[in-house]
């Protein structure tokens, strides 16, 4: 069965005319036809049994030659008397229902199975009897013997089903596309990417679907933007009287006190930054078509430079000209964080981008401590600190992981952990095309 709605309709609609006609095809020929076949033959044969009657009740004349010259006026069929000749083997070597239709005329009529024999000759049935005098040979049209509107029935059936094919099919691509449109529109909006003049159409049950899709859009964006609203307030609210207190602290001097007050500010300001950024998620930044490529090596530098890593340290294997569209701001983000706790742990870290199938995973490797396979879902939990040696969220607040897979899910992909070719923690970021 096909996986598709319109291959499955189709069949629906199609399936139905084809057994009709089927049926139909069936009936008319094995049928209808054959008994039409059978009386033109019986015809045939009854005619050919007067014409032999006539022949051999009447004595050799004018009279008998007239009368058979006004049976192939009215009859339709060309007579001719080949007097002294007989028949050749084998006898009735031509068609089933004229030899069986004419047997039984013969024998009914006349008493007697005459040998005749026949073939084909253009458009005329050849047929020559024995009769007393010789031979009687008849030139029967073709038409006589068989329908000839059979080929017109068949091109009427064909056609027909062919005509409701074709208007099947334009009927159906037209209810299917806007189920096919609502379908990419779900999928985009789901990859983080803009929905452009969607607007709901088609059968009704397709237009309730797609102004749900459009009612639920609006509500997550309203969700997410209240979110990042509330939080960018409270982190503006917040930070005002840090910046009083970091000014109030300035013109305190130097000393042991100021100094770890300092380092609280500091901390919590820090603190702040992540909260909107969990907060932000997928909202504000708009899908731009990217070079995957070129982006997660401007964020592998970006960290790099920040751990003071070189070559020996970072490496990089990128395929080269991987496009997609995602919001740039976000993944680069996303990457320079996931890089930064790989060099924090470990020395030696390796980045990768590949396309594969409908996806480009983005692979970070280190030859760090790792983490347990059964805690490694754990560490993606909001404001969530694992207590073990190797701790991503070291010094935060326990967003930095949390933040990475929301990025990675507002693309419609996802961020996972698993153990690294190196031997550490791999993170593999996975995107659809």
């Amino acid at each position: 069965m096909p996986r598709g709605l319109f291959g499955r309709s189709l069949i629906i609609i199609v399936t139905p005319v084809v057994i009709l006609q089927g049926v139909v095809t069936y009936i008319f020929f094995e049928r209808h036809y054959d008994v039409m076949i059978s009386r033109m033959a019986r015809g045939v044969a009854a005619d050919v049994a007067f014409l032999v009657s006539i022949e051999e009740t009447h004595p050799e004349g004018a009279a008998r030659d007239a009368l058979l010259k006004s049976a192939s006026r009215n009859l339709g069929y060309q007579i001719e008397v080949q007097k002294g000749e007989r028949l050749g083997r084998p006898f009735r070597q031509y068609a089933p229902n004229l030899k069986s239709a004419m047997n039984l005329v013969f024998s009914g009529q006349l008493g007697e199975a005459r040998h005749f024999t026949s073939r084909d000759i253009g458009n005329y049935v050849d047929l020559k009897i024995e009769v007393k005098d010789g031979i009687l040979r008849l030139l029967i049209p073709q038409k006589r013997l068989v329908a000839s509107n059979v080929d017109v029935f068949i091109l009427w059936m064909v056609g027909s089903s062919l005509l409701l094919l074709a208007i099947a099919i334009l009927f159906l691509r037209n209810q299917v596309r806007p189920i096919e449109r609502l379908a990419r529109a779900a999928e985009a909006f789901g990859k983080g990417r803009a929905v452009a003049n969607f607007k709901p159409y088609g059968a009704s049950e397709v237009r309730s679907a797609a102004q749900a899709f459009l009612t639920m859009r609006e509500r997550i964006e309203r969700h997410v933007s209240q979110r990042t609203e509330m939080l960018a307030g409270v982190s503006h609210d917040l930070k005002t009287p840090l910046t009083r207190l970091k000014l109030q602290l300035a013109l305190m001097g130097d000393n042991a006190d100021t100094k770890a007050i300092k380092q609280d500010i500091h901390e919590m300001e820090r603190m702040l930054d992540e909260y909107l950024d969990f907060a932000r998620g997928e909202g504000g930044e708009e899908s731009q078509v990217t070079d995957v490529g070129a982006l997660m090596g401007e964020a592998a530098a970006a960290a790099g430079r920040a751990r003071g890593a070189g070559p020996d340290r970072l490496k990089l294997r990128i395929e080269p000209d991987i496009q997609l569209s995602v919001k740039k701001h976000a993944l680069k983000r996303c990457a320079s964080n996931l890089i930064d706790n790989a060099l924090k742990h470990g020395a030696h870290v390796e980045v990768t981008v590949k396309r594969a199938d409908r996806f480009v995973d983005i692979l970070i490797d280190d030859d760090g401590p790792g983490i347990s396979e059964a805690r490694r879902e754990e560490a993606f939990r909001p404001f969530h600190r694992l207590d073990e040696g190797r701790n991503l969220q070291k010094g935060g607040v326990g967003l930095g992981l949390a933040i990475a897979r929301d990025i990675a899910r507002a693309h419609g992909g996802d961020l996972v952990l698993g153990t690294a070719k190196l031997g550490g923690l791999r993170a593999a970021i996975s995107l659809p095309v």
